[in-house]
């Protein structure tokens, strides 16, 4: 299923460790955009989902076509939603957005067996089948767990103290 929340729960991490040189939004919005493809093959009964976009060629379009419209998208978000993003580089939008999008074929080589991560020079599915689909997931929650507990930790560290 294209747009698998399991995605975001490394993004999480990622966030915690990157805190304000790392955007979430653009790490999202570059998942939704790599999965495009195989929901349009869905959509026409393709027995291939995963082509072109789910290569680490492509990984690297996707991944700077989403930094590029990241940056502009995400500050008019923040904006509307009245949340301060002062320090919103170009750098940290196509940062987000190739962890994004490299570490979504990464995730999606381990369990699709129609992903061909080294095309077009190699045929070779290097790291399908590397630990189960059910591990991979619980990976992924965990993440989304570890990063919602630093992300926590991070805020409760910023907080002024009174005493």
């Amino acid at each position: 299923m294209p747009f698998t929340p399991f995605h975001l729960g490394p993004g999480a991490v990622f966030k915690a460790v990157g805190g304000d040189r790392f955007s979430f939004m653009v790490f999202g919005g570059s998942q939704v955009l790599i999965d495009l493809e195989p929901a349009v093959r869905m959509m026409i009964g393709s027995v291939i989902l995963h082509g072109f976009t789910h290569t680490l060629i492509g990984a690297l379009v996707i991944g700077t076509l989403a930094g590029a419209i990241g940056k502009p998208i995400s500050e008019r978000v923040l904006y509307e939603m009245k949340v301060p993003c002062h320090g919103f580089t170009w750098t940290m939008s196509f940062v987000s957005a190739y962890i994004g999008t490299f570490s979504h074929v990464l995730l999606d080589a381990v369990m699709h067996w129609d992903l061909m991560l080294l095309y077009p020079f190699s045929l070779s599915k290097p790291l399908l089948g590397l630990i189960s689909v059910d591990w991979l997931h619980v990976l992924c929650i965990g993440c989304g767990g570890l990063g919602l507990i630093l992300l926590f930790g991070r805020w409760v560290w910023s907080c002024p103290r009174r005493i």
